[in-house]
């Protein structure tokens, strides 16, 4: 990732706390094992405008600038720190789709390029 991941940590209507922002960059990184071509990433945190009858909800956002297409997850949940592990759960899960797809396009070429000279 060529920018650094606590520069891209927006806290929206929430106290900033340095073990999220913590465990936001340990995520972030981890991610860069499932895709290396991830160019900018932005994560927002958030506490949206609250209802009486729903109690206090937690949102978190996820946005990756990669080669070809971006990526944009959210999560929502009551608590946090929940709503962060669910949308890095969901882009974990994404990247890896995704490289699969590349390697199995890769493959495919591959075989193509082989068998046609015969």
């Amino acid at each position: 990732m060529k920018s650094a991941p606590n520069d891209n940590i927006v806290f929206r209507d929430i106290d900033k706390s340095a073990a999220l922002a913590t465990t936001v960059s340990k995520k972030l990184h981890k991610l860069e094992r499932y895709c290396g071509d991830i160019i900018h990433s932005r994560v927002v945190l958030e506490a949206p405008h609250q209802h009486k009858t729903k109690g206090r909800h937690f949102k978190a956002s996820l946005e990756l600038a990669i080669s070809g297409n971006p990526v944009t997850i959210s999560s929502e949940n009551e608590s946090i720190h929940r709503a962060v592990n669910d949308t890095f759960a969901s882009a974990e899960r994404c990247l890896k789709e995704r490289s699969e797809r590349k390697k199995a396009r890769r493959h495919q070429a591959l075989h193509e390029v082989v068998e046609e000279p015969s």
